[in-house]
């Protein structure tokens, strides 16, 4: 006999929601889930930046991603995705560098790659940086542009809009994509980062031919590059950085991954300073009212990874070449 549930009838299921087939696939078990195909997974974060799944699907979907390891071509379906979610492609006047900056280390301070990527403006590059510092325990870059005369951009016309007049911008995830950045936000309800962390890197919304990128787990510098191939990006170097961010820590060598038409070969930076952590603010070291040998160090090592990986400089000059940049930033 049949118990009344005062409610649905459990033995007269309705349809399946057409996001489960993505939630199956990932998580049937061991020996039978797989990771999706570039096309599937293009199709699923389409669907859930429309509002079509369910969230307790996109909590579940997340997190099976992140359990079962970030797969190149899955990846790239969910980077196609976001893409197409901030309206990515090439723009009037062109962007040299892509700078994703989503770094959230527990061990930052201040964002010394933010005066990198602003000395390379003022050196002519034009460079167009976007993200979201939300878990930072450092200054998040939206806090820092307002003391460097800075604002964040507002949307992505604004942003060109700025790159056009002053060769730097910074765009929000959030003003991008606010669906993107709150999946992005997720990582406060379900404790882990999940890939949108690496698919927002990748993004390249201006479609740059050059793109400098940091990560905080050398494994996943495999990813960011097997991606940028399949994706045909022409120039992409990638880090391991401070907090996650394409920062070159001045104290030992640091190992450049730099992909190009040619491949992919790893470039060994040497050491700049044996100086101790930075004890002068960003505003000081910028305008030059205080000298800081690790926070200047660390700056003209970041602007280099920006030559190297526009390929305006070749690892033999890339440090001389940051250093007169920086020299002549204030004009």
């Amino acid at each position: 006999m049949r118990r009344d549930h005062g409610g649905a009838d459990p033995d007269e299921a309705g349809p399946e929601h057409p996001f489960a087939p993505f939630v199956r696939t990932l998580g049937r078990g061991p020996g039978r889930s797989r990771a999706l195909t570039r096309e599937e997974a293009r199709e699923a974060l389409g669907m859930i930046l429309s509002g079509a799944a369910e969230p307790v699907q996109v909590g579940a979907f997340l997190m099976l991603l992140r359990y079962r390891g970030e797969d190149p071509e899955e990846l790239t379906g969910l980077v196609e995705a976001a893409r197409a979610a901030v309206g990515a492609g090439p723009v009037p006047g062109g962007v040299a560098l892509d700078w994703p900056s989503y770094g959230s280390g527990r061990t930052r301070g201040e964002p010394w790659f933010l005066l990198a990527a602003l000395a390379l403006a003022r050196a002519g590059h034009r460079v167009l940086m976007h993200g979201s510092n939300a878990f930072t325990s450092g200054t998040p870059v939206p806090q820092a542009l307002p003391l460097l005369g800075l604002r964040a951009a507002g949307s992505r016309a604004e942003a060109l809009a700025q790159v056009e007049a002053g060769n730097f911008a910074y765009l929000p995830l959030r003003a991008m994509s606010p669906g993107l950045d709150g999946l992005l936000q997720l990582r406060a309800q379900l404790g882990l980062r999940s890939p949108v962390n690496t698919v927002a890197r990748l993004i390249n919304p201006a479609d740059a031919p050059a793109g400098v990128d940091g990560v905080f787990h050398p494994p996943y510098i495999t990813a960011h590059l097997a991606v940028a191939e399949r994706m045909a990006r022409p120039r992409l170097l990638v880090v391991k950085g401070g907090g996650g961010e394409a920062e070159r820590g001045p104290a030992k060598p640091v190992a450049a991954h730099l992909m190009t038409p040619a491949g992919v070969e790893v470039l060994t930076l040497p050491a700049l300073s044996d100086t101790r952590a930075p004890t002068a603010g960003l505003v000081e070291v910028w305008t030059g009212r205080a000298r800081d040998g690790h926070a200047e160090a660390t700056v003209r090592g970041t602007i280099a990874l920006g030559l190297l990986a526009m390929g305006a400089a070749g690892p033999a000059e890339a440090d001389e070449r940051a250093a007169a940049i920086w020299r002549g930033r204030l004009g």
